[in-house]
């Protein structure tokens, strides 16, 4: 091991130079030794400066963690005191209800006892004079009797006269009846405690208003929530704030809307123009991207004509607060949407990616040639999983190079240096291999619209296409400079017709085939102009048929815009570049020191 390869980081031998790596810049190792020991110091120089970043954020969770024990201290006391109120008020009800069972009784027996006493009075009366009157007619004397006739018959017919009470004056009707089976079920469903796992640095914010808006006119965003993970929240009551602050530092009301499923619509109207920062924070963190640059023009300062397009400078497309303000030197403003990944070996970090594709389920999947895996992400960059093992056994990765995604969602891997395609699962699990014993160095690979699977094979110089059971349908290419043949093609895409899109990578140039190989175009040419390459790798074609290439030697991105002309578009000649196309035909981002591969 006397040897270094810079493209691919590794050490070799010297047969090895002379082999796969013939192509990549190699020096001796001892070489290299210093300059890898001063990256390494750098590197830790960079982990040792993201300590104060953790401190803060360990900080920062402790009070949030603080503040989640005094909410569930309050809460406690809350339910403790609410249900303590509900017993009172049991008991009061309780007692009025006693209470009213004694009033009520109370009424009712007055009125029995007095008819009783009534009766018991008016029976007693016929009872003495029953008696008297017997006895009179059984023991006294003639004399006796005709003296008290009189008087007892008027008293005997009296009583046999008067009206005694002698039907009930009221009834024994008491009885006690609650409903309780609704005030169960309103017991059993008393209290709701309301939370979310929503959190600031995933939830997303979309609307043309985040970034301009017209003075007087009511304008609305919405705020998608999302968990740790980048999941979609589905319910509400997330606190959600909005605060927009002009530049001398006045503030505008912003009102907030639950949906009720996780989004919010944020509303607001701006009564002056000017530059604003429009915050949003939820639980008191940003949400990504906030606080945004918001503009606010008077509708009479609108674009109205395509004349009036020409004669106005382009805008920029509005950013972040935390975007760079350099100002950059290609006729785009590109601008970073996000970045995923650092160097290194764990969960989400990579050494030498390769290739790039994103699935139809939102998913990004990468192949990271030196750590010999695939890790996936989601379309908003987190981390989801990554799977792999190095070797050179069927569904081990040696070097993984190019990988795409087919419509069954399954993962399609070239690996270099194990000279075969694989095919895995979804999640991960090793299903089949193809090309094996046909392929000497496959590097890209793509999926057209026949579910054919479609690899370059850059030290074959030729692309090779199979069935996805392995099958052999063709190929085409050779070793060459000529339109049908390659110097060292590195990557491939399909575009909506189903053509075949090479980057050819000595050769300088993007080479076009129909879906059986024959040639139909290219373009490209060596240079660091518009419309000219050095060494281009990576390539994608987006859903109009724009073809993106990565630049490799000139270190940028630039863009193929798809011919498309109708009745009433302009073509637009552009002297400096000799190209011509509706409106730019050649798209490039900034140089920087990365040169992209994918």
């Amino acid at each position: 091991m006397e040897f270094y390869c810079e493209s691919c980081e590794t050490a070799m031998c010297l047969e090895c130079t002379e082999g796969e790596h013939r192509e990549h810049v190699t020096v001796p190792l001892r070489d290299v030794l210093e300059q890898h020991k001063a990256a390494l110091k750098n590197q830790l120089d960079t982990v040792r400066n993201r300590l104060p970043q953790l401190s803060a954020a360990i900080d920062l969770v402790n009070e949030i963690s603080r503040q989640l024990g005094e909410r569930k201290a309050e809460a406690v006391s809350e339910i403790g005191d609410t249900f303590e109120e509900l017993e009172k008020a049991l008991h009061q009800r309780k007692s009025a209800l006693i209470s009213e069972v004694d009033n009520i009784c109370s009424t009712k027996q007055k009125v029995l006892q007095a008819q009783l006493s009534s009766l018991l009075q008016g029976k007693e009366n016929i009872e003495s004079s029953c008696h008297f009157t017997e006895q009179a007619l059984s023991h006294g004397s003639a004399t006796e009797v005709l003296l008290v006739q009189k008087q007892m018959g008027e008293r005997v017919s009296a009583l046999a006269r008067h009206s005694f009470p002698e039907h009930p004056h009221d009834n024994g009707h008491l009885q006690c009846q609650v409903e309780t089976d609704g005030l169960r079920r309103s017991i059993q469903n008393l209290g709701v405690l309301i939370t979310t796992g929503a959190v600031g640095h995933t939830s997303v914010a979309t609307g043309e208003g985040l970034r301009h808006t017209l003075v007087g006119q009511h304008t609305t965003v919405t705020v998608t929530t999302k968990d740790k993970d980048g999941e979609l929240v589905k319910s509400g009551n997330a606190i959600l704030k909005a605060e927009i602050v002009s530049a001398d530092g006045s503030s505008t009301e912003a009102e907030v809307v639950d949906n009720k499923n996780g989004t919010y619509e944020v509303g607001y109207t701006l009564r002056s123009e000017g530059e604003f920062s429009f915050s949003l924070t939820l639980y008191e963190q940003p949400v990504r991207g906030s606080p945004f640059r918001l503009r606010a023009v008077k509708p009479s300062d609108l674009l109205q004509s395509p004349d009036d397009v020409k004669r106005r400078k382009a805008v920029r497309r509005p950013s972040s607060m935390y975007s760079t303000t350099k100002k950059k030197e290609n006729p785009i403003e590109d601008e970073l949407i996000y970045r995923v990944g650092t160097r290194g070996r764990d969960k989400g970090e990579f050494t030498n990616l390769q290739g790039i594709s994103a699935s139809s389920n939102g998913r990004i999947v990468v192949a990271d040639s030196n750590n010999q895996c695939i890790q996936i992400f989601s379309n908003d960059g987190q981390f989801k999983m990554r799977f792999g093992v190095r070797g050179r056994s069927p569904g081990q990765l040696q070097r993984p190079t190019g990988v795409t995604v087919d419509s069954n969602g399954d993962i399609i891997v070239a690996d270099y240096d194990n000279r075969w395609i694989s095919i895995f699962s979804p999640d991960g699990k090793f299903k089949s291999k193809i090309g094996a014993g046909r392929l000497m160095g496959p590097k890209g690979v793509a999926v057209d619209k026949n579910g054919h699977i479609i690899t370059v094979d850059n030290k074959a110089c030729c692309v090779f296409i199979f069935q996805s059971n392995g099958k052999l349908v063709t190929k085409f290419g050779a070793k060459g400079t000529s339109d049908r043949h390659f110097a060292g093609p590195h990557f491939v895409a399909v575009n909506n017709k189903n053509e075949i899109v090479v980057t050819d990578f000595h050769n300088h140039s993007v080479k076009v085939y129909n879906a059986d190989g024959e040639f139909l175009f290219k373009f490209g040419s060596h240079g660091e102009g518009n419309g000219q390459f050095n060494a281009p790798t990576g390539v994608a074609v987006d859903a109009n048929g724009n073809i993106i290439v990565a630049d490799w030697g000139n270190s940028r991105i630039q863009v193929r815009v798809a011919l498309k002309i109708s009745l009433g578009q302009t073509l637009l000649i552009h002297k400096r570049t000799n190209t011509v196309g509706i409106e730019r035909v050649w798209h490039h981002c900034k140089p920087t020191k990365t040169r992209p591969s994918s």
